[in-house]
């Protein structure tokens, strides 16, 4: 029922892989917060992996300064007024994430050659406790983008055999829920009051039922940490699944993906600009709506 959507997962590990140039950027520095100290009004702290970022395949020199890419966090602070800290890397996963040395799909190798939006070189999870420590009164939105590349690892691992794939599925989501559950309840603890949400992830073609199934189990998997978490969920998945409706529920046909850098009549899996609009303009919606419920 997976190997369609594995071939497109495989060849996101290998566009993740030849990212890694030898170009290399000295130096490091250590976890940067204080800024924020330093900004007067609300702020939105992002979380998660390539989608987050903006990432954009084969951008060559482009990936020297972060600020060529363009991810849905930027576009939703300029909707909403609220200064944003995109702590995103691409290919993390929900276990890297969490430590330096869990499972990872290329973000260690990405940070050491390039840097993020952010500094630091913690991780990405002790980079947003101490962000929220720091700044949770003005923060009204977090937003997590995890999971994706936890099944990346398992399709590579398998060389794509479903057989295999469908053995290690129940152990992958298992392991995103209980990674993301750990994430949600540690920024809960950090006394964040503010909207806590999951972006969920869309399918690359709603027309392929072994695809989109593969990306319904990674949602409900989300679903259920955000739930356990007073996290509330903004549906990418219906969103791109309308807007790919005129198109034959081709995400790609409906422009909504980045083109493949190695064929140009396809695409990969990352959003284009339109896509990442529609990503904000979910995540926009579904805090706007929280917080009506709130007065």
């Amino acid at each position: 029922m997976i190997s369609s959507f594995a071939g497109s997962w495989s060849r996101a590990v290998r566009q993740i892989g030849r990212t890694a140039l030898a170009l290399c950027i000295a130096g490091g520095s250590a976890l940067a917060v204080a800024h924020d100290n330093d900004r007067h009004g609300s702020s939105m702290l992002a979380l998660g992996d390539s989608v987050v970022y903006g990432y954009i395949t084969a951008d060559g020199p482009a990936y020297l300064n972060p600020s060529n890419f363009l991810g849905y966090p930027e576009i939703v602070g300029d909707a909403l007024r609220l200064d944003v800290a995109n702590a995103s890397c691409p290919g993390e996963t929900t276990s890297g994430f969490l430590s330096l040395t869990g499972d990872d799909n290329g973000c260690r190798t990405f940070r050491a050659n390039f840097p993020l939006h952010e500094r630091y070189t913690t991780t990405q999870f002790d980079y947003a406790l101490a962000y929220l420590g720091a700044n949770k009164r003005k923060t009204k939105l977090v937003t997590v983008s995890l999971g994706a590349n936890d099944g990346f690892r398992l399709l590579a691992a398998c060389k794509n055999d479903p057989a295999c794939i469908q053995a290690g599925l129940p152990a992958t989501l298992g392991m995103i829920f209980a990674n993301l559950n750990t994430t949600l309840s540690n920024i809960r603890a950090t006394g964040f009051k503010g909207v806590l949400m999951v972006v969920n992830y869309f399918s690359l073609d709603y027309g392929d039922a072994s695809q989109t199934g593969l990306t319904v189990a990674l949602n409900q998997a989300l679903a259920g940490a955000a739930a356990a978490n007073s996290a509330v969920v903004a549906d990418a998945f219906t969103a791109f699944q309308q807007a790919a409706a005129p198109a034959g529920g081709k995400t790609c046909f409906a422009a909504l993906l980045n083109g493949n850098p190695a064929n140009q009549t396809q695409c990969d899996v990352h959003p284009s600009l339109s896509g990442q609009r529609l990503l904000a303009k979910t995540v926009e919606a579904t805090y706007r709506a929280v917080r009506r419920g709130d007065d």
